[in-house]
C-alpha cells in the first residue's frame, strides 16, 4: 500500500498545502518517512489525514471560481464504526464550502472497503450543496463499494455507479474532468421521466 500515492500530475496547477482556504494549508511531507498506517499497513506519506483512521484523502484541486474541488481518497471508508462521512464533511467540505465550493469529484478507485451506517450527514451535505446548484459525484468506485452504498440508499444524496465508474480522468486536466462530470450529470437529468 506504501506506493500507492495520490495522483500527481496536477501538482504543478495546485498544492492544498499551499492554498491559504484548504483544511491541509500549510503542512509538509516527507518523501521518505512513512508513519501513517491503515491497519498495519503503512501508506504514502503524501495522503491527507482528516481525522478517521482507516480512509485517507488528497485534495487534487480545488477551483474557487468555479466552485468545484477534487478528491482522491485511499483505505477504507467506514461511517458504521469510525464515521468517516462526519470528518470528511465536518473537517473538509464545510471548510471548502465556506469559500464558495459546492460541487464534489471524490475519486474512489482506492477506496478499497465501504460501511455505512445512517445517511445523516450525506443528506446534509446534498442538502448544503444543492441550495447552490451543487451536487457530490464519486468516481470509479470498485463495485462491492458500490453495491454497498446502493444498499445504503447513498444514491439519493451523491451521484455514483453507471457512467461514473468508468471516467478516465487520468486522461484529462482537473477543468477537463469538472466539465466532463457537469455534462453527465446534465444528460443524466435529461433521462429522469417527467
Amino acid at each position: 500500500m506504501h506506493e500507492i500515492e495520490p495522483y500527481y500530475r496536477w501538482r504543478d496547477e495546485y498544492d492544498s498545502a499551499l492554498d491559504s482556504c484548504s483544511p491541509f494549508f500549510g503542512r509538509e511531507y516527507d518523501e521518505f518517512y512513512f508513519t501513517q498506517k491503515i491497519y498495519n499497513y503503512y501508506i504514502h506519506p503524501q495522503w491527507d489525514h482528516f481525522g478517521s483512521p482507516t480512509l485517507y484523502m488528497k485534495i487534487l484541486f480545488a477551483d474557487y471560481d468555479r466552485g468545484f474541488a477534487i478528491f482522491e481518497m485511499m483505505g477504507e471508508w467506514n461511517d458504521c464504526i469510525t464515521n468517516d462521512i462526519m470528518f470528511l464533511k465536518r473537517d473538509v467540505a464545510d471548510e471548502l464550502m465556506a469559500h464558495g465550493i459546492n460541487k464534489f469529484i471524490i475519486i474512489c478507485e482506492n477506496v478499497l472497503n465501504f460501511h455505512s451506517s445512517d445517511d445523516c450527514y450525506y443528506e446534509e451535505w446534498y442538502d448544503d450543496v444543492k441550495e447552490y446548484g451543487g451536487w457530490v459525484v464519486l468516481l470509479n468506485t470498485l463495485q462491492h463499494v458500490e453495491e454497498e452504498m446502493y444498499d445504503a440508499r447513498l444514491d439519493s444524496y451523491i451521484n455514483f455507479g453507471g457512467a461514473f465508474t468508468e471516467l478516465n480522468w487520468r486522461a484529462l486536466s482537473p477543468k477537463g474532468v469538472f466539465m466532463k462530470v457537469e455534462k453527465m450529470l446534465q444528460s443524466a437529468v435529461k433521462k429522469l421521466p417527467g
